[in-house]
């Protein structure tokens, strides 16, 4: 049980509608389209650049909440629109669709008529050598990442990255728009700007920071030794991006172990004590991709639903699971999210909090940003 008390209508109903989409031998096939079901705590991947049956079936299930799409999913601007049509038909309250756009190694749409971003790292250059202009540049890339979004029909990406480049991690690296937490701080507000000026939110990650650490959390567990003193910079910019509102943000599948022996994705301590607690933070929490190795729970019973379960109990909102189709389909057959009406509640509001700047920004403030030159 997590969070909630056994057998509350949120669980039952949640029970219910995973039964009739899991066991469709049993009369019941897909839910219908035109039920109206809440956005549950699971965003996970679909297979290829159209859905297939058995993604239907995955994304018809309460328990699911948003999709996240990869370079897999796009061919063109035109195709990805119509897949994300089709996604957003299948629910009454539709899905909310996000993807990793960040720029330079990791953006999911590049060629065949999408823009290219540079990796940031090249924004905090352009900062070294002249702050004004980068200040003004950092909103006009958010906008053009934001601005391509809203286009293609995606609600938002997981932007911007607040790790800092302390030269160690070869999976950050360039991905870290500085070594300074300040400037960090400065240059993702801005750009955080113009993602919303798009009606876009931003997703911060990866909380409470990737950047010291040299191991890639897609690979192995990566073991971060400092003390909170040794960490307070790391989680400056995150300070600065919450008191300005920032969305969403993602854990860190790291280890930091004279804070506490948990990876920060199923620490209490990092996600409540800290994230909402130290921190004042409201807003959507992600855990990073169930799927990488760096997930991995110590000892016991260590699938995709104990992973789930416990990210949620340390409070995230919602599990990410991208990759692993089998995984996920092996997940959904047992897992049971138990959330009390407090956290059922939150999780509906930050849902639409993600999704409803995307339909309600209306383009409003775009023009200045976007029609002013951008420097690559």
């Amino acid at each position: 049980m997590l969070g909630g008390v056994k057998g509350s209508e949120k669980t039952c109903q949640w029970r219910r509608y995973a039964k009739r989409v899991n066991h469709p031998g049993r009369g019941d096939s897909l839910i219908p389209t035109s039920e109206t079901l809440p956005r549950g705590p699971l965003m996970c991947g679909v297979e290829s650049t159209a859905l297939t049956d058995s993604d239907r079936r995955r994304l018809s299930d309460p328990r699911v909440g948003g999709v996240i799409l990869f370079a897999r999913n796009v061919e063109t601007p035109g195709q990805l629109i119509a897949l994300c049509d089709e996604i957003r038909a299948l629910r009454s309250l539709p899905l909310v669709i996000g993807i990793d756009q960040e720029g330079g190694r990791v953006q999911r749409l590049r060629g065949n008529g999408f823009v290219d971003i540079p990796p940031m790292r090249r924004l905090g250059e352009r900062f070294a050598e002249a702050p004004e202009a980068a200040d003004q540049e950092a909103p006009r890339w958010g906008a053009l990442i934001g601005g391509g979004l809203r286009c293609y029909r995606l609600d938002f990406s997981f932007t911007p990255v607040l790790d800092l480049d302390y030269g160690k991690s070869a999976v950050i690296g360039d991905r870290a728009l500085a070594a300074s937490p300040e400037v960090v701080a400065r240059l993702a507000g801005a750009l955080r700007r113009g993602l919303n000026a798009t009606g876009c939110v931003a997703v911060g990650k990866h909380f409470p920071g990737h950047g010291w650490v040299e191991a890639d959390s897609h690979c192995e567990m990566p073991v971060d030794t400092r003390t909170m003193d040794a960490i307070e910079p790391d989680l400056a910019p995150y300070r600065a991006l919450i008191a300005d509102g920032l969305e969403s943000v993602m854990m860190a599948h790291v280890k930091y172990p004279v804070l506490d022996p948990l990876p920060a994705g199923y620490s209490a301590f990092w996600v409540c004590d800290m994230l909402r607690g130290r921190l004042g933070f409201d807003g959507m929490v992600f855990s990073d991709d169930l799927g990488m190795a760096g997930a991995a729970l110590d000892g016991g019973c260590d699938d995709w639903a104990a992973r789930a379960d416990a990210a949620l109990a340390a409070g995230c909102d919602v599990v990410l699971a991208c990759n692993d189709f089998a995984a996920i389909d092996d997940m959904l057959t047992r897992w049971t999210p138990s959330l009390d009406a407090e956290r059922s509640t939150a999780l509906a509001r930050r849902w639409q909090a993600m999704a409803g700047k995307f339909h309600e920004a209306g383009g409003t403030g775009v023009t200045a940003f976007v029609d002013a030159p951008v420097i690559f």
